[in-house]
């Protein structure tokens, strides 16, 4: 069973924005809020926070009442305190689920989580990137044409120094002749984690509506109700717990 309405949390590092005119010109009010307006007609419950707020905008409180934390950063990630790192990955854990975008790939929680450097190779060339779905059946790709297209975007080519993902969903050409590994689904404890590529800061790259549809389906994705939480500790006799049952 899905939640009915997923709350949602949009991080964004929001520094390009207040120090670039030509990405302030892009996302006036931040990439945060380029996406809370962009998802807003999906029906989700839409919060933002960035990297500047007390606890970067992720107290404990606003986590617990969370359900799927989506995570933009880019040139600040060291500056992330890993206090709060500890505090998503263990929401992450309990099954709260995670959507990393385009150079959150580099973030501290994305490779605690994956256990690698996630390194990869990138160009910044104004290519056109062509995104195929290569899983049509997975939820993520509800509604999405074989493939869609980017006008212009940063290239990311691999290898990407992830673990293979469990399902894969979405692989990019770039007109380099790369390929990436683009929409990377995983789970970690309880949770979901889906890793999204498209999104360098200096494109309207989040006002395209099929990659709404993309992050929009892997908020519905990662936020599915899981089954009981798992038992851990000292167990009792199974027909002591079969009797209680």
């Amino acid at each position: 069973m899905s939640r009915t309405t997923p709350r949602v949390t949009i991080w964004n590092e929001y520094r390009h924005e207040r120090s670039s005119p030509d990405v302030q010109r892009i996302y006036p009010a931040g990439i945060h809020e380029a996406l809370r307006e962009g998802l807003a007609p999906y029906g989700f419950e839409l919060v933002t926070a960035t990297l500047d707020e007390p606890e970067h905008g992720l107290p404990v409180e606003a986590l617990a009442r969370t359900d799927v934390l989506i995570w933009w950063g880019h040139r600040a990630h060291d500056e992330v305190d890993d206090e709060i790192v500890d505090r998503v990955q263990r929401r992450v854990l309990e099954g709260m689920g995670l959507i990393v975008l385009h150079s959150g790939h580099y973030s501290k929680i994305f490779k605690r989580l994956m256990g690698t450097s996630c390194a990869l190779l990138w160009r910044e060339a104004d290519e056109k990137e062509r995104l195929w779905v290569v899983k049509p059946s997975h939820p993520v790709a509800a509604g999405l044409p074989p493939y869609f297209e980017l006008a212009k975007e940063e290239m990311y080519g691999e290898f990407f120094d992830v673990p293979d993902p469990d399902e894969l969903v979405l692989v990019s050409w770039f007109e380099g002749g790369e390929v990436f590994r683009s929409g990377c689904a995983y789970s970690r404890g309880n949770g979901k984690i889906f890793y999204f590529r498209p999104g360098h800061e200096t494109y309207p790259t989040y006002y395209n509506a099929h990659v709404l549809r993309v992050i929009a389906n892997a908020v519905r994705w990662t936020a599915d109700e899981r089954g009981e939480a798992p038992r851990f500790g000292n167990a009792q006799p199974l027909e002591t717990i079969a009797l209680k049952a």
